[in-house]
């Protein structure tokens, strides 16, 4: 039977996966890796274990299959930034999505006259994320660097490089830099003239199918079960879970919750909201994911548990214990409210300065409802891009949901509770994988087309009504908690500096 590899190089590990002609999972791996944090709003990985990662999972997934994959497909976090020499040698760690310390030249840029052009040609919120942000803050705060720099590339890229020894780059990690132009697909000159940048210190733009064999001499060794293998360098994470969960056709949105979440709708042109910068990325030439991302999913209910319950979450297991019994607590955590944002906030609000915050504490809450509180905050974050997409033309009737969560069936109910709407899961295992697997299957023409792969069988959780109007009323207290409490969040954020 031939099968691909789909493999996503996450933010907290690379996860690769096994898929047959039929859509049957064959094999998973997954590695792990640290990120780095030099200063308080800094985000850093290492490139080169991210890169071990990667080896590690493809060796894994061919040993235990048994024999060569027909093609592997690669998927990649967003935003990540590495400046390299010509030869693609790291002159600094890689900088992730999460790091901020471009959020004050990203509200510069937002607010300038050139701001809403770069963000409708780009299709990329202006945000200390992109690494059009990150770009300036380095020829700015260490000029000398900058000019070391050969090459601004990606993690995907780098990766890229090290198999092929060529500087490329799909249309979708492109889309994801705010320098890209998702109409021309061509690196736009308006952000580059504002970063300082020409066309020549950037990888060459290519579609998502595109491919190579014939690894570099290093790899070639790393890599010798798949050594003539085709490599199709494919698209970014969140593009992939659209495809992974079967979320291409109008009306149907990817809910993801890993580290960070998004909600995410495919269109075939892109939607704009300049206020709450709905994303545009491209997950071929024909398709736009339009969407928007919460800096705070996983990542806060890892930090819940750590940190304020000191209880580690190293595996399903500990993550089941620490949500057992969530279904025990009515909705709303009787009365207790959760603003989840613990790095700032991107979609919809996009303020790096933003805090958490429990609202509504009484000496009858317990642990429990503090369990539940989180897990609703972390929901109805998600919820206020869904009401910013839909207010800005994109239309949700159903939401498929992909990520280590959808284990837990109490989250999955609070989610349709709290959207309205029938939550739907595909598929259990990583859909950003599973998004690059179909996509090589397709590609080399194994399947006539996607839904040749879709599971027989579904589960979906129905809002309860009852349910649904509290949350309904919660909802408009938490947005109305921001709005009291931004300009005390901007000022706490600059007593931490004195």
């Amino acid at each position: 039977m031939k099968y691909t590899i789909g493999i996503d190089i996450g933010t907290g590990s690379t996860k690769a996966v096994a898929v047959d002609t039929t859509g049957h999972v064959l094999g998973t791996a997954q590695a792990a890796y640290p990120t780095l944090n030099p200063e308080p709003i800094y985000s850093e990985q290492d490139p080169e274990k991210i890169r071990a990662a990667f080896v590690s999972c493809i060796n894994t997934l061919v040993a235990e299959v048994g024999h060569t994959p027909a093609g592997i497909v690669i998927s990649s976090a967003m935003h990540s930034l590495l400046f390299v020499d010509a030869h693609a040698k790291p002159l600094h760690n890689m900088i992730t999505w999460a790091d901020n310390r471009g959020a004050a030249i990203a509200r510069r840029i937002k607010d300038s006259a050139e701001g809403e052009t770069i963000y409708r040609q780009t299709g990329t919120p202006v945000h200390a994320m992109a690494p059009l942000s990150k770009v300036v803050w380095l020829k700015e705060n260490d000029p000398a660097l900058f000019q070391r720099v050969a090459k601004f590339i990606s993690i995907k890229e780098y990766i890229w490089f090290n198999l092929f020894g060529v500087f490329e780059v799909d249309y979708s990690i492109a889309s994801a830099t705010g320098l890209f132009d998702i109409a021309a697909l061509t690196w736009n000159s308006t952000a580059l003239t504002v970063c300082g940048l020409t066309p020549e210190r950037l990888g060459t733009p290519v579609p998502t199918h595109h491919s190579r064999t014939g690894l570099s001499s290093v790899l070639a060794s790393e890599l010798a079960g798949v050594k003539d293998v085709p490599f199709f360098i494919g698209s970014s994470d969140g593009c992939m879970a659209n495809l992974g969960s079967f979320a291409v056709s109008p009306g149907i949105a990817a809910l993801t919750i890993g580290t960070s979440g998004a909600i995410r709708v495919a269109n075939v042109t892109p939607t704009f909201n300049f206020k709450a910068m709905t994303f545009n990325y491209r997950l071929n030439e024909n398709t736009f994911i339009s969407g928007g991302p919460i800096n705070n999913g996983g990542y806060v209910l890892k930090w819940y548990a750590e940190v304020f319950l000191q209880r580690k979450l190293n595996s399903s297991n500990d993550y089941a214990a620490l949500l057992d019994g969530l279904d025990q607590v009515e909705a709303g955590a009787n009365g207790l409210i959760f603003l989840p944002y613990l790095l700032g906030e991107r979609a919809p609000i996009w303020d790096s300065d933003a805090s958490g915050a429990f609202f509504g504490i009484r000496n009858f809450h317990t642990q429990a409802h503090f369990t539940r509180a989180v897990v609703e905050g972390i929901s109805l974050a998600l919820y206020s891009i869904a009401r910013a997409m839909e207010q800005a033309g994109l239309v949700i009737q159903r939401v498929h949901v992909s990520g280590g969560f959808v284990h837990s069936k109490a989250w999955l109910q609070i989610l349709a509770d709290v959207f309205g709407k029938e939550i739907c899961l595909i598929n259990p295992e990583d859909a950003s994988a599973l998004g690059a697997a179909y996509l090589g299957l397709k590609s080399l023409g194994l399947v006539p087309d996607y839904e040749a792969l879709r599971p027989a069988e579904r589960v979906s959780y129905f809002p309860v009504a009852e349910n649904h109007e509290r949350y309904t009323k919660t909802f408009a207290m938490y947005e109305r908690l921001y709005e009291n409490l931004k300009d005390e969040m901007t000022d706490i954020q600059a007593l931490r500096h004195l």
